[in-house]
């Protein structure tokens, strides 16, 4: 009886961890830089729309016990396809971003289902592809897109898209079968297959889910200058992934697994980011920082039962 105490203690402290985290790491970094974060609040923010909207759709893939590295470079040619897309229509330029992303999450998602290659070796493959696409196609000059595109640059369009984006993905994986599927094929693969779901399928249709949504991203990410430069979504991977770490996601998946991992682990990782900045911390000072903090949340989430290798 106490052991189970115990066992439900410590669940309950990992669950809210993150959310105390976040709430100390706010106020810290508010006292430390003479509460410039909170007097900054619009500017912290604007950079949270992208890095959540693609998060949502790695979540997805994380909570059957998969990884995708190859986000950034998603975001960086759907981006490119919008901006070049935009100069004919700009509805129909977020519709070819949507497009591109789920074709490279079909292309993910062939090699990875069909072929049986690890998720983490496709992904850092076509990371490495398209980054070079990237750099080739923007080697003379950014590629510049419609010049109407910086009048979407409002706060309330990029908040309400976000939302958009969580409240569909929330519903979809609280109330339908969608998010049970996944979490049952995150928990044993083998289990849920004999149970009636069609592994394979849904783990395709996940990456191709996941990278329509880092397509619809690009929108928001072209926006802010109206061009993409051969750093458009560089580091996005990184930064996904530590976000949903330190939102309390575990690496494995499962039945364990959280929306509120995505809110949560976002809005921390860009609070902590914008406050190391503030302080005037190097990039060198502020990846040694961010990677003890990512480390400790790894030792705190990890489960060490169920823990296995990626998928």
């Amino acid at each position: 009886m106490k052991e189970k105490s115990n066992v439900s203690m410590i669940s309950m402290v990992k669950t809210f961890l993150p959310i105390v985290g976040l709430i100390i790491v706010f106020l810290i970094f508010n006292i430390l830089t003479n509460f410039r974060m909170i007097k900054n609040m619009s500017l912290v923010l604007s950079q949270i729309y992208v890095t959540m909207i693609a998060t949502t759709g790695v979540f997805f893939i994380m909570t059957m016990g998969g990884l995708d590295f190859s986000q950034g470079s998603i975001l960086g040619i759907a981006s490119i396809v919008v901006c070049m897309v935009s100069k004919i229509n700009i509805p129909l330029s977020i519709i070819c971003g949507i497009l591109t992303g789920a074709l490279i999450g079909a292309f993910n998602g062939y090699f990875y289902v069909y072929r049986k290659i690890k998720s983490f070796i496709v992904t850092i493959c076509t990371m490495f592809l398209f980054r070079g696409f990237i750099k080739y196609m923007t080697t003379n000059a950014p590629v510049a897109g419609s010049a109407a595109l910086i009048n979407y640059d409002s706060t309330g369009l990029k908040v309400f898209l976000t939302l958009l984006i969580l409240v569909v993905g929330f519903v979809l994986f609280r109330f339908t079968k969608f998010g049970t599927y996944l979490k049952a094929i995150g928990a044993g693969e083998k289990a849920a297959m004999f149970s009636g779901i069609r592994t394979d399928k849904m783990k395709f249709f996940v990456y191709v889910l996941s990278g329509a949504i880092t397509g619809f991203a690009a929108f928001i990410n072209v926006i802010k200058v109206g061009s993409v430069t051969s750093s458009g979504g560089s580091q996005l991977e990184t930064q996904i992934l530590i976000a949903l770490v330190l939102g309390g996601m575990p690496i494995s998946g499962g039945a364990k697994v959280r929306f509120e991992n995505i809110i949560v682990g976002s809005l921390l990782y860009i609070v902590l980011n914008s406050g190391l900045t503030m302080m005037g911390f190097s990039t060198q000072m502020m990846q040694l920082i961010q990677g003890i903090v990512f480390l400790v949340f790894v030792a705190v989430f990890a489960d060490r039962k169920s823990l296995q290798v990626i998928k």
